[in-house]
């Protein structure tokens, strides 16, 4: 993810010279080494057990991107970091228990001291959250939140089984969902459903409340008791194989052949708002989300500060077409 976002600022920048210069960190000296050549940018080894170390490494920087998980293990001690230094941290965990301590230990300690801090800025929880601020747009409660992931396959990566298998250790191996205003644990099987994904995709069999991180960033700015989100049957399928490869580059961009359509529904009442995102690839999405993000925090184009999700503290619809080189958003009436 590192290179990714790597590439992602240069993209973002491109041609116009950087007005902030990245700083690369992490506990791998030689990785880092190797990507300190490659791009020309500082490299800054550091790591979370070793608070200097993480002092060192954010020494005169103006924000910090963490992109290092299990997120259970390295967003406290950054974020630790991040309020030391006074700077503005964002992460792409899509750990739900690791969000929801984020939100739990530090807003208070992050609004005291002025210091903004973005959890889940990310394909998971920071795309849906964004999507489903747009289609809401002037409703500041709703009824029901129901984000449906449309995956063509689900190829996951060393660190999303590692942060896999965290969370489920964490939470004994039963399911969560959000429900009632508040997070429950099952063990009982999720339901199949069949959800009427807009063309060229169709009606697909998912894996109802399949529980991603959606459940903590909506409910943190948007007043809702229940909040659903979907994984279509084959990408579930996918990543509870364990030999189910990493993904493969099929483009000269390093993207998968995975295809995505996010489906997001919001009711109140009688009434229902929906927007849908298409891309490639859920990871080479990331990048760029957390880039465009942090370009917004420096540029000051912000509406919150303390612990907050994407669609708190951006402009949704202003962000969402900041993102058309990556994906394509279609509001629905």
């Amino acid at each position: 993810m590192l290179r990714r976002i790597c590439g992602a600022v240069n993209a973002l920048f491109h041609p116009v010279p950087l007005a902030f210069l990245p700083v690369l960190s992490g506990r791998d000296a030689d990785q880092l080494k190797a990507l300190e050549h490659e791009t020309g940018w500082e490299a800054r080894p550091a790591s979370v057990d070793d608070p200097a170390s993480l002092d060192r490494a954010l020494a005169g920087a103006a924000a910090v991107i963490n992109c290092a998980g299990p997120f259970a293990t390295t967003a406290a001690p950054v974020i630790e970091a991040a309020l030391r230094a006074r700077i503005p941290y964002l992460d792409v965990a899509a750990e739900i228990e690791a969000n929801v301590d984020t939100f739990a230990r530090f807003a208070d300690r992050a609004r005291e001291a002025g210091v903004l801090v973005v959890p889940a800025m990310a394909f998971f929880g920071g795309l849906g959250d964004l999507l489903v601020t747009a289609a809401a747009r002037d409703w500041a409660t709703a009824d029901e939140v129901h984000i449906a992931y449309g995956l063509s396959s689900w190829h996951p990566t060393a660190g999303t089984r590692t942060a896999g298998a965290v969370s489920r250790r964490r939470r004994d191996g039963r399911r969560v969902r959000y429900a009632g205003g508040q997070l429950e644990y099952h063990d009982d099987a999720s339901p199949i459903l069949e959800w009427p994904f807009p063309e060229p995709l169709g009606p697909r069999s998912v894996i109802g409340e399949f529980t991603m991180a959606d459940v903590v960033t909506v409910p943190s700015h948007l007043s809702v008791p229940d909040v659903r989100t979907y994984m279509t049957v084959e990408a579930a399928r996918d990543i509870a194989a364990p030999e189910t490869p990493v993904p493969a580059a099929a483009d000269e961009r390093g993207r998968s052949d995975q295809t995505f359509v996010v489906d997001v529904v919001v009711r109140s009442g009688d009434a229902e708002r929906r927007a849908v995102a298409r891309g490639r690839d859920i990871y080479a999405v990331t990048a760029p989300l957390v880039v465009e993000a942090v370009g917004r925090v420096l540029t000051g184009r912000i509406e919150a500060v303390g612990v907050a999700s994407a669609g708190e503290v951006f402009d949704a619809p202003d962000f969402l077409r900041a993102l058309s080189p990556h994906i394509t958003v279609d509001p629905r009436p």
